[in-house]
């Protein structure tokens, strides 16, 4: 039997065509455009490339307005080179910026970001980022609170079966959403989330989705809170549930540290307001005696406390994940099951699922010795401001200057925000490299482009440590033009610096494969089961790990006997107030869970002004497959579709299908009008992913497909993390009324010698 895998499901080949596997409950939607996206033909990049104007000394001012022409790939290999070593005898190689984001693909050998860290550190290095534009947040926050990587914190999460188990009320900040527990990077084979909750309201179990969408949870109540005022609900919780005398003190003594002068701001003792529920209502947009009510429920029940990703992308998204764990810790359930906090939920597809983790071997990238790296949503501040300082997790910090971007498989045309304020950015870098299979708006804007293959044209592994399934990925046809895979593309590189040997260890792919493979038999033997022979799995296709099924409650061993596990965290317990974080004195992260004012909030909006929810797709993955046929069959006008609540549309004097204007000062897109009652009257939905097609139309650069990230806004959420803030942001709406610009990116870019 043949297979093949992507981070949104796995799937039978058979003959043309794909199938999704039959033991999974509810296959991905996106997955029924994947194949049509891989073979448009329009959208793939067929040859190496290299820009005009780049040939020309334009400076990078023609980046995503430029033609290109055809480069064989013995031209293209000595060009990158030569560019290198240019950047590296001139600047040194703390000058390379090595971009990539590890989505590309679900196998683990054709990992674009290992392939290209490998090939880098091999010939000097480069500045890396860190962090990740999903939880950066998170990733700096839980060291200092929980003594815990996010990572860490994944694998300890208490497993969603047995919140449906055990739990009888569980509060989802910003809802449970299948849409995006859809995927998981390295690959699924199962989407099941749907089960527990289910089970749990079966048992009388409550739900409560608090978000200002309600089909973030559906089947839930829901709580319809105002953008960016989670926060505030939380302490306000927190204070009705201490003013009952109905926290948990014996946990809160023995099992946090920093309680009483987090008590004292939550009672008003610091600052002279109280965060009562009478406090956060106006705030929030919710009646004071619904929060009253919740608090008291929330004693009396099991409870879990549970926050979705998307929050802590937002200003002072620090504040949100720590007063959720500090109200956790007074109702004093964490450590039991199937209650607590819990970070994640549906966020992906792994996040509290009841299966071991096994740690499979992946490709080594080697030691880079530049130790220069920037917070990942910090790309656009690094390449405006070489030299410029910031702040980053208690660090005085400067940026490099950047000379060379070498991007392998990403987009931060589409992840980043102010994407107008990132073109001009851009400009910036010497030379752009851009290795990928199709022309995203990245590609678009690079001066050297490198054909990549799809998964469907190269056989892979899908080995995910959180997955119960490992399928040998299949090929599925030839690669397209003269595609070649990413390792194959490193090696006619590293052949020019002498390093051939070294990046391959003398394997071809296939060998690769046979020795991941060997490592991972090495890795089941440990773990108490044996993996086939390499031959066999291949015929087969599939293994089942056996006994995969393992729950787990999350610091369940801490909270039993904190003396005897204590928590790598300042001191030992879990940080209520944590004197680190207050030592670096910033005015955007005190030491303890606080209310801080969004930069940008429906608190302080002009009349018109809607808040901007710009989640994920359930079309696509990001802005992977938005060529296919299920986002392209999704649209409106060819247009991204955006959801307005029907009463604010006929405020606005619009109807579904229209074509809409949105824009604020950082720049303007059009979208398709979609209604939504299910969606708050503030708000404006438009998901992200949409190819980024900005084009000059009546003197004002307009972004024609649905992209939100020409409207999102490009600060760090505090001086702590310098996580990005998507979800913070204003904008206007209005009905479209002039001609409707062609696309752009339907098509590729001008290619000497190719008819358009």
């Amino acid at each position: 039997m043949k297979y093949t895998a992507a981070h949104w499901g796995a799937y039978r080949i058979e003959g043309d065509a794909l199938r999704p596997l039959d033991d999974d409950p509810r296959p991905s939607r996106i997955g029924r455009g994947w194949l049509s996206a891989a073979r448009d033909r329009n959208s793939r990049i067929l040859a190496p490339m290299v820009r005009d104007g780049w040939l020309d000394g334009d400076d990078g001012k023609g980046r995503g307005r430029d033609g290109y022409r055809e480069m064989t790939w013995d031209e293209a290999n000595a060009l990158v080179a030569r560019e290198i070593r240019c950047v590296r005898k001139a600047h040194g190689n703390q000058a390379i910026f090595g971009g990539s984001y590890g989505w590309a693909s679900a196998g683990r050998f054709h990992h674009a970001q290992s392939q290209m860290r490998r090939f880098l550190n091999l010939v000097g290095g480069f500045t890396a980022s860190h962090e990740t534009y999903s939880h950066a947040a998170a990733e700096v926050l839980f060291p200092h609170i929980l003594g815990l990587s996010n990572r860490g914190m994944f694998d300890a999460m208490t497993s969603l079966s047995l919140v449906g188990k055990h739990c009888d009320l569980l509060l989802a900040f910003g809802g449970i959403s299948e849409r995006t527990a859809q995927v998981a990077s390295s690959g699924v084979t199962r989407h099941d989330i749907g089960g527990p909750l289910a089970q749990m309201q079966a048992r009388g179990g409550r739900v409560v989705n608090v978000s200002p969408r309600g089909s973030d949870l559906p089947g839930a109540e829901w709580l319809s809170i105002r953008p960016g005022t989670d926060a505030a609900l939380l302490l306000a919780l927190s204070h009705e549930v201490v003013a009952a005398g109905r926290a948990d003190e014996d946990f809160l003594t023995t099992r946090t540290s920093g309680w009483p002068a987090w008590r004292a701001y939550l009672l008003g003792e610091t600052d002279g307001q109280a965060k009562s529920a009478d406090w956060a209502a106006p705030l929030c947009d919710l009646p004071a005696e619904d929060i009253r009510a919740l608090a008291r429920a929330l004693s009396d029940s099991r409870s879990m406390i549970a926050v979705n990703w998307g929050l802590q992308r937002a200003d002072h998204g620090e504040q949100v994940i720590w007063a959720a764990l500090g109200l956790a810790c007074i109702l004093g359930q964490i450590g039991q099951p199937g209650t607590g906090f819990g970070f994640g939920y549906g966020s992906t597809t792994p996040v509290g699922r009841p299966m071991r983790w096994i740690g499979w071997p992946s490709v080594s990238q080697g030691q880079n010795p530049v130790t220069e790296a920037i917070p990942v949503a910090r790309i656009a501040d690094m390449l405006l401001n070489p030299g410029g300082a910031y702040r980053f997790n208690g660090e005085e910090r400067s940026y490099p200057d950047i000379r060379l971007v070498y991007w392998c498989g990403g987009n931060p045309f589409h992840h980043h925000q102010d994407l107008i304020r990132l073109e001009q950015a851009w400009i910036r870098p010497e030379t752009v490299i851009v290795q990928d299979h199709s022309w995203t708006a990245t590609a678009r804007r690079a001066d050297i482009v490198l054909p990549a293959t799809t998964p469907f044209e190269r056989d892979d592994l899908m080995i995910n440590r959180r997955d119960p399934s490992l399928l040998y990925m299949s090929k599925m046809q030839e690669p397209m033009g003269q595609a070649r895979d990413d390792h194959e593309i490193f090696r006619g590189i590293a052949r020019h610096f002498g390093v051939e040997e070294a990046f391959t260890e003398g394997r071809d792919a296939e060998g690769w494969l046979r020795h991941l493979w060997a490592r991972a038999q090495g890795v089941a033997q440990e773990a108490g089961f044996a993996l086939p022979a390499f031959e066999t799995f291949r015929d087969e296709g599939r293994f089942d790990v056996p006994d995969a099924f393992d729950e787990t409650v999350a610091f369940e061993g801490f909270v039993a006997d904190p003396e005897a596990h204590p928590l790598n965290t300042e001191s030992g317990r879990i940080t209520l107030h944590n004197q680190t974080i207050a030592g670096f004195g910033l005015e955007d992260c005190p030491g303890h869970p606080s209310w801080l004012m969004p930069a940008e909030s429906l608190l302080t909006a002009e009349a018109g002004e809607l808040h901007l929810i710009s989640g994920q797709p359930d079309t696509r993955l990001h802005s992977q497959n938005d060529r296919g046929s299920e986002a392209q069959g999704d649209k409106i006008g060819g247009r991204e579709p955006a959801a307005l609540h029907p009463e604010t549309a006929a405020r606005h004097g619009l109807a579904a299908g229209d074509i809409l204007r949105l824009w604020n000062a950082r720049g303007a897109c059009l979208a398709g009008l979609r209604l939504d009652p299910l969606l708050r009257r503030d708000c404006v939905a438009l998901a992200t992913g949409a190819w980024f097609d900005p084009q000059e139309v009546g003197g004002d650069r307009l972004e024609v497909h649905g992209n939100p990230n020409v409207l999102t806004l490009d600060k760090g959420c505090s001086e702590l993390s310098q996580g990005n803030i998507a979800h913070t942001a204003l904008v206007r709406v209005e009905k479209w009324t002039g001609p409707l610009p062609a696309l752009s990116v339907d098509r590729p870019p001008r290619i000497a010698g190719r008819a358009e």
